[in-house]
């Protein structure tokens, strides 16, 4: 079975050198070149996708906006909230990038059951909601056939950022976590599920991969798909 190379960045990451290190990754991969998850906890920052709406964003105060390459709205990151990139060969796989959102739905659907959480899809609005309010928010690009930005799954955060935005471009939208539901606080026991989940959702066995991020020469632009969160 081919290998998912997992790559845990230690502490809190800002959020912009993350996102050009998967830009350039993305860039310099060849057909050879192994998947990867990059599993992140990033400084506070809101970050609007690219059919954002400078209108949901209502008052950020000292927390920095992003506007990034990814689908979709407006959303949130902060601390105890897992991100996680996949960066998946979708050609190689096999799947289109409808397959790859429902994909990764699942492996989050499937975490949350390991503690009894009843997680759902909502039509119209990819991500992952208990019982309306939601936890997990999707934003992906695929850029010659390969995927970057991925998924924010909130686990133990302060969540009073969410009320700055209307979230996903939804007013009103609830969001909730993972510990405010029964489950755990500590961010490495949900990541463990997850990763373990992402890797059977793409039929890959994680491995821990190299901790230094090397990247290819020769890196360059392309245009590419995007998914809303």
């Amino acid at each position: 079975m081919p290998n998912l190379l997992v790559r845990r960045f230690p502490g809190l990451s800002p959020y912009e050198p993350v996102w050009r290190a998967m830009q350039a990754f993305t860039d310099a991969r060849n057909p050879e070149t192994p998947d990867e998850l990059w599993m992140v906890e990033h400084t506070p920052v809101f970050t609007l996708g690219q059919a954002g709406k400078w209108e949901h964003v209502l008052n950020p105060g000292s927390i920095p906006v992003l506007p990034v390459d990814r689908g979709g709205q407006v959303t949130y990151h902060g601390p105890g909230q897992i991100v996680a990139y996949p960066l998946i060969d979708l050609r190689r796989a096999g799947i289109g990038v409808r397959a790859y959102v429902q994909r990764i739905e699942q492996a989050v659907i499937d975490t949350l059951a390991e503690w009894n959480i009843v997680g759902a899809r909502r039509d119209g609005a990819p991500g992952v909601y208990v019982n309306g309010a939601k936890i997990a928010a999707l934003g992906i690009r695929v850029r010659r056939g390969c995927t970057f930005h991925g998924l924010a799954f909130n686990v133990a955060m302060d969540l009073e950022p969410f009320h700055r935005i209307n979230p996903c471009g939804f007013q009103g939208l609830q969001v909730t976590q993972v510990l405010d539901l029964g489950g755990p606080s500590r961010l490495a026991d949900v990541a463990t599920a997850l990763v373990a989940e992402l890797a059977r959702q793409f039929g890959l066995e994680a491995a821990a991969a190299d901790p230094h991020l090397t990247f290819g020469a020769g890196a360059r632009s392309a245009t590419g798909a995007n998914v809303n969160a």
